[in-house]
């Protein structure tokens, strides 16, 4: 498999301690107000497992909902699927992961005794303590479970890696109900596990994760024209969630970093704080899944031509992403600092489709004659737009409370409000504010999200 090739600045790099401390605000932010939290936390927590809150389940779920419907929903030539994560253990020795999904392990034979990724290291000293290592040994990341009530080698499943193989190994079922014809594509969103030896940087690199991948089947000689075709579709899918195209670059792979698997393969990498890291991967997989288990199997999983009445093995594209990575960087590349009338002010730039809150409703106070019809407000709001109801502290704490958490927009009722019978629609970005009928306040928050550029609402 692939090698992580993320960056990491070095002690003393020129911007290292701001790059730190934003990345130290996002994961605070992000607990403070129930974006993500530790796992487990009250019995210590789990090194590397997170737990999403209110808010995460939200900015997730528009992620979610936003790769599909861009991969699946506006096309007719996907098709979705949902595998389960325990797979016969045949299918990853036929995929190779039982043989060579593994990281090279060493281990500090200092004071410490903690354990690295041998290729994540600058040097042949711990990176803790500055012990000296081990040699590097294989480490295998699957996980291992057993079925059934006997615990012995007969009884070992595996925790799938990846979701890709499910795809694989449904290729003849889904080709066989869907009617389709080559090329077109299968995808799927689902969790993995990965053992890694060494996860960190808040939600970037997990133990549990949640995958978002296509497999795109094709004649053999389409794959370079697809794979192109691909890595330009989900580079500007990700632009269009609000990340700024300035901090995404295209990385090609070495032949040295290849997968076994792989004849080309393109990473879209972000900036991070801690150096550019892989978003998303696109990867020309050529035929080697399909054959592997067809070999394996012993079950045909060619694609009859009617065409030509001749029989082929598609070959494979596939772009896969990690929700978790994308939901950190939607977090810093959304998140800012600034002073308003001599206030600090943190706001969360998030486009308007992702943001957990598209719009919060404000009563000015907590009398009855403001509650009652803020509260029918947005209860008739929630049936179009996301939206969030706050009643408590100052008006000024609450807008900015909703900056925090990325809410666009925040309607304010006011005193006024019971003699013209109109509210304040105030803009996240801009602060902008416009006075708006209650029978039309509906629509003018549909028409400013709608309009909106990204970041300018």
């Amino acid at each position: 498999m692939p090698a992580d090739t993320t960056a990491t600045p070095q002690p003393g790099d020129p911007g290292e301690a701001e790059d730190r401390a934003r990345l130290e605000s996002v994961t605070s932010l992000a607990k403070r107000r129930g974006f993500v939290f530790q796992s487990s936390e009250i019995y210590g927590g789990l090194n590397a497992v997170w737990d999403y809150g209110p808010l995460g389940v939200r900015l997730r779920r528009n992620v979610r909902d936003s790769w599909w419907r861009r991969v699946v929903d506006l096309r007719e030539d996907v098709e979705g699927l949902e595998c389960s994560i325990l797979m016969n253990p045949q299918v990853w020795v036929a995929s190779g992961h039982v043989d060579t999904f593994a990281d090279p392990l060493v281990d500090c034979l200092g004071a410490c005794h903690m354990r690295w990724r041998a290729d994540q290291l600058a040097s042949d000293r711990c990176p803790n303590c500055g012990g000296p290592l081990s040699p590097p040994r294989q480490f295998n990341l699957m996980f291992r479970t057993f079925v059934g009530p006997v615990e012995d080698a007969s009884a070992t499943v595996y925790l799938r890696p990846e979701t890709a193989q499910g795809m694989f190994v449904n290729f003849r079922n889904v080709l066989q109900t869907s009617r389709q014809r080559l090329p077109f594509g299968i995808a799927q969103i689902g969790r993995s596990f990965r053992n890694e030896i060494s996860p960190g940087n808040f939600i970037f690199r997990c133990r549990e994760f949640e995958q978002m991948e296509m497999e795109w089947f094709c004649a053999p000689g389409e794959d370079e024209e697809w794979f192109r075709y691909w890595c330009d579709d989900q580079r500007e899918w990700i632009r269009q969630l609000g990340v700024r195209d300035a901090n995404l670059r295209m990385r090609p792979h070495t032949p040295q970093e290849l997968a076994h698997y792989a004849r080309a393969a393109t990473d879209i990498e972000y900036r991070f704080p801690f150096g550019w890291g892989e978003l998303e991967g696109i990867a020309r997989r050529g035929d080697y899944d399909l054959r592997r288990h067809q070999e394996v199997s012993g079950k045909d999983l060619t694609y009859p031509d009617p065409a030509t009445g001749g029989h082929t093995l598609p070959v494979v594209v596939e772009p896969a992403v990690s929700l978790e990575r994308l939901v950190i960087t939607l977090l810093l590349d959304a998140y800012q600092e600034e002073e308003v009338r001599g206030e600090r002010r943190v706001v969360l730039r998030l486009a308007p489709q992702v943001a957990p809150y598209q719009v919060a409703v404000l009563p000015l106070s907590k009398r009855p004659e403001l509650v009652e019809p803020a509260r029918r407000l947005a209860a008739d709001l929630r049936r179009q737009l996301a939206t969030d109801y706050d009643e408590t502290q100052s008006i000024g704490r609450r807008y900015r409370r909703q900056d925090e958490i990325g809410t666009p927009l925040c309607v304010t009722l006011d005193f006024d409000t019971l003699s013209d019978g109109a509210a304040t629609i105030r803009g996240r970005d801009t602060m902008d504010q416009v006075r708006v009928g209650l029978e039309r306040i509906g629509d003018a928050c549909r028409d400013r999200l709608t309009g909106a550029s990204v970041g300018g609402v």
